[in-house]
């Protein structure tokens, strides 16, 4: 529940640990780890705009988690009733000015790792970064955002899969190929899968509030297949690009990853309580990491 226990109040540090959600930054980091692994293995490893690349990531996500807080506060999508992990904002741990702030110096500081990706690289990463700062930041501001509209799959399929991964691998390598933009997709899609267990978990209050994802929209039926079906065509993506032509034999070992997932899905089908799903939701959070580690095993072999 999103209470805190009497007498219990988080230090300052935890509590911006706390907004900056944890448990979903795998979203933000792995894809880019594995960009970094491909260009290691084509001998095109640059390891400033690597980690420049992971930085923005992780700060543009993070950002993104802290202007949720806000903006979920300000449009009343947030309640006592809230079953999800903490929001600092609602449980006022911080006022509504410090959550603003905070997400202006993640956005910042993600805005100067682009800006030397950008002195590396030149446009296509501007045309990246400024797109990802704007769809972080219209996830839920504004009268048209992207989560109350139900487009947050679509903004979280392509940002935290091919532009996450193709645009590490492009800062490193200034090359660009279909087989790299294609690898992202599976990153994308678990990724989609840790957010249809949010709003999934969320539904009742996002439809109380107006938010209408796709799990407000379809139903909890629409959204248990979403999110089985996300983890099956990761797993099967790898086969599927080997058969065409686009990756080595060896990724076939990423399958692999679907062998951890039936738990994971057993408890999406079969539970509703807040704590399971939270639970379902870290547990995704694993599965992308296994997912990265098979697939960049694969592709070095």
């Amino acid at each position: 529940m999103n209470k805190l226990i009497s007498g219990e109040k988080p230090s300052p540090v935890m509590v911006w640990i706390l907004a900056a959600r944890p448990k979903t930054l795998p979203a933000g980091i792995v894809p880019v780890l594995v960009g970094g692994v491909i260009a290691f293995a084509v001998g095109r490893f640059a390891p400033w705009p690597f980690l420049a690349a992971l930085f923005g990531s992780v700060m543009i996500q993070v950002g993104t988690n802290f202007a949720n807080d806000l903006f979920d506060y300000r449009k009343r999508a947030d309640g006592d009733d809230r079953i999800g992990p903490l929001r600092v904002t609602q449980a006022g741990l911080a006022t509504p000015r410090q959550t603003a702030i905070a997400a202006v110096v993640a956005y910042s500081l993600a805005t100067l790792a682009g800006l030397y990706l950008f002195s590396v690289a030149g446009w296509p990463v501007l045309i990246i970064g400024l797109s990802s700062l704007a769809c972080g930041l219209l996830y839920t501001a504004g009268p048209w955002a992207l989560g109350y509209l139900g487009l947050g799959d679509l903004f979280v399929l392509v940002f935290f899969g091919p532009v996450a991964l193709a645009g590490t691998y492009f800062v490193q390598t200034l090359t660009m190929t279909t087989e790299i933009v294609l690898a992202g997709i599976p990153f994308g899609m678990i990724s989609v899968a840790i957010l249809t267990v949010n709003n999934l978990r969320d539904i009742e209050a996002d439809r109380r509030s107006g938010k209408k994802t796709l799990a407000v929209r379809f139903g909890r039926t629409f959204a248990r297949y979403e999110y089985t079906l996300m983890l099956l065509g990761a797993g099967l993506m790898p086969p599927l690009l080997s058969l065409c032509g686009y990756q080595r034999t060896f990724m076939l070992v990423t399958v692999g990853f679907l062998l951890f997932a039936p738990p994971a899905i057993r408890a999406v089908f079969t539970r509703t309580e807040g704590e399971i799903l939270n639970g379902v939701l870290a547990a995704t959070g694993r599965l992308l990491i296994i997912y990265g580690l098979l697939f960049s095993i694969g592709w070095l072999l």
